[in-house]
């Protein structure tokens, strides 16, 4: 019977191995071809040879190194010995043990920048007294906040006149006594130099200072605030801090300024006292 040539392509999808890795095979003489035609070029490979390459991948996926599967080859045998195998299990358990201290040294800087970062996000502020001008409005959710501001309280307050200190200061505020997913009234407040008219749409009124407020940093679009509210109450009660006024969402960066509503950046302003 005449025994089965493979050609190098038909070799390489039945090992699932590239050419690229069988001619490199070749050339370290760890996997020659049984034929090369002188005319062609073209490698031809037994079955036998297919069988040697699987060895070598298995070998190769229990961690000997071509070297090592090479030497094993030029001693005529096609599994490691004892001691072969033992020296591998050892240096297996060597690794495993440096991944472990690794794994070790990566939590605690996980743990370090996570501190960080929440510090940097998380920090104390007291709020002047100021006068501002707002308006109350209902919405179904604060992605209509940007169009009400733009189409609606802008205009106002140009009409009536009101000048905003720089570098400007603007919040909302939830009036609802519970949790709403939509059709959820807020108050929108904006800081103005001085008090001006009430109108139907904008009335003027004076805040007092906020001797202590907690503050977070939140980067993205409004959608995502809800969340960033929870997690802040959840660090006031760890602090041992109780709530001592409304919530404000401080607008530093939005829609118009930024394309990206990614880079939106809301600062939550929460009032506190200790018990």
């Amino acid at each position: 019977m005449k025994e089965i040539k493979y050609k190098i392509g038909e070799i390489s999808t039945l090992a699932r191995v590239t050419v690229r890795t069988l001619r490199h095979y070749e050339e370290i003489d760890l996997l020659k071809p049984d034929i090369i035609d002188m005319w062609t070029g073209y490698r031809y490979y037994s079955a036998a040879n297919l069988q040697k390459l699987l060895s070598i991948l298995k070998l190769k996926d229990l961690g000997f190194t071509l070297s090592e599967i090479r030497e094993l080859y030029d001693e005529e045998t096609h599994s490691p010995g004892i001691d072969a195998i033992e020296a591998k299990i050892s240096e297996c358990e060597q690794q495993i043990e440096a991944f472990h201290q690794r794994r070790l040294h990566l939590l605690s800087l996980l743990s370090s920048l996570k501190k960080k970062q929440r510090m940097e996000k998380i920090y104390f502020d007291a709020l002047p007294e100021i006068i501002v001008a707002s308006n109350r409005t209902t919405l179904n959710s604060y992605d209509e906040l940007g169009r009400h501001l733009v189409n609606v309280v802008g205009p106002e307050m140009a009409r009536l006149g009101c000048v905003c200190p720089e570098p400007g200061y603007c919040f909302t505020t939830e009036l609802a006594d519970e949790y709403k997913e939509n059709n959820f009234e807020i108050e929108y407040c904006e800081q103005v130099k001085q008090m001006g008219k009430d109108s139907d749409i904008v009335k003027f009124k004076k805040l007092e200072a906020v001797p202590t407020a907690i503050c977070m940093k939140v980067y993205g679009p409004y959608s995502i605030l809800r969340d960033s509210y929870l997690e802040l109450f959840e660090e006031i009660a760890k602090l041992g801090y109780q709530i001592a006024g409304a919530p404000r969402a401080n607008y530093v960066d939005g829609i118009w300024n930024q394309e990206d509503s990614a880079k939106w950046l809301t600062i939550i302003q929460v009032p506190i006292v200790k018990p």
